[in-house]
């Protein structure tokens, strides 16, 4: 039986993470993993308002339909978001943490998790992207950390998914975030 793998994604309302989350369901199914299940998850839905989605990816049938209580892969769109709740929460001893944040891995004293850091915030605005949107970058970030996925096809779907909307741009940013990444066992 196939692992399932567990990705949890932490974001504000506005900066796309759902939208990330779904180009990476549908990178994953169409690399082999023919389980997917992606549930997002609302308080206040308002931009700006802390948001959540989880993504399970199996090689084969997902039947577990819980919430993710101990993810493999936490994804943090918003680094103030560490302030504001305990997005790293069940992450597996091991897990990854794919962490969008101008410091830089020093100043986190995370313990036995593989840390993936990375200022998305600036390279989406270096690749001419709007303020604040940072899913297509953060999707690169996962790409280098975890080796789940191939980096053109993520590309090529991030192009579909912004055909009208800056399609190249999010793929640059996406490609710059992949180059760019430091990876730091803590």
């Amino acid at each position: 039986m196939s692992k399932t793998i567990e990705i949890r994604w932490h974001g504000r309302g506005g900066q796309g993470a759902i939208t990330a989350a779904k180009i990476v369901a549908n990178t994953a199914f169409q690399s082999g993993y023919d389980g997917i299940i992606m549930a997002p998850s609302f308080g206040t839905e308002r931009r700006g308002a802390p948001i959540s989605t989880s993504l399970k990816i199996s090689k084969s049938e997902i039947n577990d339909l819980t919430p993710i209580e101990k993810p493999d892969i936490v994804i943090v769109l918003d680094h103030l978001l560490l302030d504001e709740e305990d997005v790293t929460a069940g992450l597996k001893p091991g897990g990854i943490l794919v962490l969008n944040t101008p410091k830089t891995p020093e100043d986190y004293h995370f313990k036995n998790i593989k840390l993936a850091i990375v200022d998305v915030t600036a390279i989406s605005d270096e690749a001419g992207l709007r303020k604040g949107i940072v899913n297509s970058g953060i999707i690169g970030a996962l790409a280098k950390a975890s080796n789940l996925l191939d980096m053109d096809l993520l590309l090529e779907n991030i192009k579909k998914e912004f055909q009208g909307r800056k399609p190249e741009e999010n793929a640059h940013s996406a490609r710059l975030t992949f180059e760019r990444t430091e990876l730091k066992e803590v």
